[in-house]
């Protein structure tokens, strides 16, 4: 079993920076990717970046070149750096886990989410 914990949610004004962070505890297998969710009220769960263990990140087309995610191996901990935020940008932020469990197969996990506001 894997447990996410999210942080660095908040409330910021537009043009305003914050950066989230998630940690995983419990049993980690080495193939495994990292990555953040965002779900706005009324909208669907949308992938914002993910990133692998060796390093390789894809970014939603709407947050590339603004949100920067990395991930700290020894830590378990990924982080998301957001700049230049905008009022689109508030949502509920999830952090998810998926790894390969040599026993079990593909397995993903959730956080329970942060949540982001931008003020106009």
């Amino acid at each position: 079993q894997v447990e996410l914990v999210e942080s660095g949610g908040g409330l910021v004004q537009a043009g305003g920076s914050l950066r989230l962070s998630c940690v995983a505890s419990g049993t980690i297998f080495g193939i495994n990717t990292m990555g953040w969710y965002r779900q706005a009220p009324g909208e669907e769960r949308e992938s914002v970046a993910n990133i692998t263990d060796y390093g390789s990140t894809v970014y939603a087309d709407s947050v590339k070149g603004r949100f920067t995610i990395s991930r700290d191996n020894a830590r378990n901990t990924v982080y998301l750096q957001m700049n230049s935020l905008t009022p689109v940008d508030t949502a509920v932020y999830l952090c998810n886990l998926g790894h390969l469990d040599p026993e079990h197969g593909v397995r993903t996990f959730w956080g329970q989410g942060t949540q982001v506001t931008v003020s106009s």
